[in-house]
């Protein structure tokens, strides 16, 4: 049975149809390049949440067991929000052979959208539910009065997720369409 990850066999007339439908004989499923996202988003989010507990007042008051679970909760809503970024900029932006072409504009529509929740969420939590707090050691970006910590996490995860989702493997330069000979 063929692995339904290798990349189609298409003699070049198929492979020519194939191109002009849309369809995808690169080996670069797009399937494969969410899963591997979200593995790598779902991952580093969890480390991250635990590395920037310090800088949230439940550092100070929590148990371990309430910061254990702050951190799983914060992960489970990024892996949330970090697949509703994907499917928003794939949605709005996404060509039909993503991840094989658009990755730059989806990437940055990504960035864009997962920044503009976090500016929200982070205001509505902190200011107005008060569902959290900072502490004196998180630095807080003026205007947005949000902190550095939050941000930061929705460039760097996201950037880092999808190069790990691009990544070449030796079968991706077979069965190109024309336009990528």
């Amino acid at each position: 049975m063929k692995d339904v990850t290798e990349p189609f066999d298409f003699p070049a007339a198929d492979r020519e149809f194939a191109y002009q439908t849309g369809a995808d004989v690169s080996g670069r499923s797009w399937i494969s390049a969410i899963r591997r996202y979200i593995a790598f988003l779902a991952l580093a989010s969890l480390i991250w949440e635990f590395a920037h507990l310090p800088l949230y007042t439940i550092w100070l008051t929590g148990t371990p067991g309430q910061l254990a679970f702050a951190a799983l909760h914060c992960t489970g809503g990024d892996v949330l929000i970090g697949l509703s970024t994907l499917m928003g900029a794939l949605v709005l932006m996404g060509p039909i052979r993503w991840p094989s072409e658009g990755r730059i504009v989806v990437l940055v529509m990504i960035v864009l959208f997962g920044l503009g929740y976090t500016v929200f969420s982070e205001w509505l939590n902190v200011e107005v539910r008060q569902a959290w707090a900072y502490r004196s050691q998180m630095p807080v970006i003026p205007f947005f009065n949000t902190g550095l910590s939050p941000m930061l996490q929705w460039l760097v995860i996201p950037v880092a997720a999808s190069f790990w989702a691009w990544r070449s493997k030796p079968n991706d330069l077979k069965s190109r369409g024309p336009a990528d000979a």
